[in-house]
């Protein structure tokens, strides 16, 4: 008897950003961003200028309002608003890629084609930011108790040097962790997206968020990257930032772009 053919079974469609890049795509993204910084680095220099001057005056008013303790939580904040600061750097990172002309004040007018879209994940990052220094300041209630704050040096003080405030240090790491990882998934490829597409902030979002989950493992690595750099520049007295930031923003347009390449 004639056996009959092997029917298949037609395979499920693959997703467009499901696609997983080796860890080392890692490199040639860094690569990618050293080059469009060294190419005409003024701009990119006075871009990273200006954010740490205004990471200091943040700093500054946290000192003289007595909040300075907040002021590592605010640093590690600026992992979830850092996408939105380096649009400019994006811009920089598109014209180069196509060989136009860009200058400093290209990068500070440039007006993304989601304006009103990009301004709401904005705020939406923003208030994560808030909602985050205001689990810090819970969290120091919480381990050290409900009493007046003994100023910033002492709870610095308390906070490095006492079994409770390495406890405390632990777990706010790791809440932190949670609140960045969050940001960092819904904002490392929607707000590239948002600069140069016509489209809205949750679905920008969306994407953003299925396309690192699809590609954990070199979007893991690539975070923990920009993490390394930010703690650099922070131990560097945000010196380093000057330069880090904008080397990290134009890698981040080509992790972007490496993306959108496979999604198209």
């Amino acid at each position: 008897m004639e056996s009959l053919p092997e029917v298949r079974k037609p395979s499920a469609p693959q997703s467009p950003y499901s696609k997983n890049f080796s860890i080392s795509a890692t490199k040639s993204w860094l690569v990618s961003g050293w080059n469009d910084f060294i190419t005409d680095p003024i701009p990119s220099i006075t871009f990273g200028l200006v954010l740490a001057l205004i990471s200091w005056g943040v700093i500054s008013i946290l000192y003289f309002t007595n909040l300075l303790y907040l002021g590592l939580p605010a640093l590690s904040g600026f992992l979830i608003v850092g996408p939105f600061f380096a649009m400019g750097l994006y811009e920089k990172s598109r014209k180069n890629s196509k060989g136009e002309a860009f200058s400093f004040s290209d990068m500070v007018r440039f007006r993304p084609r989601s304006s009103t879209q990009i301004a709401f994940a904005g705020l939406m990052l923003g208030l994560l930011v808030l909602f985050w220094l205001r689990s810090a300041d819970l969290l120091y209630a919480l381990f050290f108790g409900i009493k007046p704050f003994p100023g910033a040096m002492d709870a610095f003080i308390n906070v490095f040097t006492t079994p409770t405030g390495w406890l405390l240090l632990i777990t706010g790491t790791l809440v932190g962790g949670v609140f960045a990882s969050f940001a960092f998934a819904i904002s490392v490829f929607a707000i590239p997206m948002l600069s140069i597409t016509k489209t809205d902030a949750l679905t920008a979002m969306g994407i953003s968020f299925s396309m690192t989950v699809k590609n954990l493992p070199v979007m893991v690595v690539w975070g923990a990257i920009v993490t390394v750099g930010l703690v650099m520049s922070v131990l560097s007295g945000l010196i380093l930032f000057v330069f880090i930031f904008p080397i990290l923003g134009h890698a981040t347009w080509h992790v972007y772009s490496a993306f959108m390449d496979v999604a198209q």
